[in-house]
């Protein structure tokens, strides 16, 4: 696990997949660690490159300083947008859950313009009130998280969820009791002090609310509540579902958020894909250095060829979630080879920083020996030499 230094404090973090997918931001519930997204990441390292961290005081983090004031949540957003900045992006999906959603809100409310879309999940604009907050506040710091797990974690899962598996809740009240009890205070008065009311209209980011019908801490009311703050966003809830969906229910959970990532990448039914959203995805795949080296040296005769093959090749094709880029990268490799054109070379180059194997490499060029000759594929296995794909034999 890798880990990075914000405001001089140990910030443990994951960033996993294609340097060319499109980046989802996962930020986990109080209490809890980025674990709770394992179950998601077979479904969604296919598709995206996925950024998940530890909270101040929580998993693998380091804790909140003495000497560090309050927790707030531009601060969260701040700590955000630092790990982003290791992905090397500009913009990218937020998804989180419970105060991981309250720092989406954050990012809604401050820095819209770097989001492609917001999943808000089991939040809320307001949660509980300050004297239930300050309440739990006082008494994790007189008492100790590892005292109030058999208090707190059974309220995170559906009654049934918990009855018919014990273990689950055993194994959270070990994992929260690990934690840091002043920093889990501080997010405690965060939450009871910091909203977001009046905040959340006109932002103009995607923003789609997931909830749980079996939710004590933020009930499908709350969630009613934020989606009216959210200018109307589309809201669903999980029947049968506590607090945490990534954790009851992630197979539903995974597919529901493929989707609705998707609206903003592909699905597009009818109205086609906008010029921004085919741009967006070539600077993913091709790199933002290529992509302005195109447009500085487009003229008047090729200007809106660029605009067309931006719309239809990167937004009808690539950026649709049907395949997945490296999938794409593949067919479009094995067609180039096939064909003999000179963009072979740029594909070469894209399979590379979307993760395609040696191997996987191989076989696209063997078939091509096989079904379009033997010349081709010997012409695309030399460029990929020269471009530094295989190791020299001893």
């Amino acid at each position: 696990m890798p880990f990075a230094n914000i405001e001089a404090r140990t910030v443990a973090y994951r960033l996993l997949g294609a340097e060319a997918n499109p980046l989802v931001v996962l930020a986990h519930p109080l209490g809890m660690t980025q674990a709770v997204w394992d179950d998601l990441l077979p479904q969604l390292l296919p598709h995206y490159r996925v950024l998940t961290w530890d909270l101040p005081g929580h998993g693998a983090s380091q804790a909140w300083p003495a000497n560090g004031g309050a927790i707030t949540p531009a601060r969260l957003a701040g700590e955000v947008l630092d790990l982003v900045q290791l992905a090397g992006v500009e913009r990218f999906h937020f998804v989180g859950t419970s105060i991981g959603g309250v720092i989406g809100q954050q990012m809604i409310a401050a820095h819209g313009e770097r989001l492609l879309s917001a999943t808000l999940t089991n939040t809320g604009a307001v949660i509980g009130s300050p004297e239930l907050w300050n309440t739990r506040a006082r008494r994790v710091r007189d008492e100790g998280l590892a005292a109030m797990a058999g208090e707190i974690v059974p309220r995170w899962f559906a009654p049934t969820r918990i009855k018919a598996e014990p273990a689950l809740k055993d194994g959270w009240c070990i994992q929260m009791g690990c934690g840091d009890a002043e920093s889990y205070a501080r997010l405690c008065e965060m939450l009871g002090r910091d909203t977001f009311v009046g905040r959340l209209s006109g932002k103009h980011v995607p923003i789609r609310l997931f909830g749980g019908s079996e939710d004590a801490a933020t009930p499908p009311a709350t969630l009613e509540a934020l989606a009216a703050e959210c200018d109307g966003a589309p809201l669903e809830i999980f029947d049968g579902v506590g607090h945490v969906p990534s954790v009851e229910a992630p197979e539903r959970f995974a597919a529901l958020l493929l989707a609705t990532l998707a609206v903003e990448l592909g699905d597009v039914g009818e109205r086609g894909v906008d010029y921004s959203t085919g741009l967006e995805t070539r600077k993913q795949v091709l790199g933002e250095e290529h992509v302005a080296r195109s447009t500085e040296n487009a003229t008047s005769l090729d200007a809106p060829f660029q605009q067309m093959i931006t719309r239809l090749a990167w937004g009808e094709l690539w950026s649709n979630n049907d395949l997945s880029r490296r999938e794409r990268s593949m067919i479009t490799t094995g067609i180039l080879a096939a064909l003999g054109r000179e963009e072979l070379v740029l594909h070469l180059k894209t399979a590379k920083r979307l993760g395609l194997s040696e191997a996987e490499l191989r076989q696209v060029l063997m078939h091509v020996a096989i079904y379009a000759g033997v010349p081709a594929a010997n012409h695309a296995f030399s460029l990929a030499k020269q471009l530094g794909w295989g190791e020299e034999s001893e």
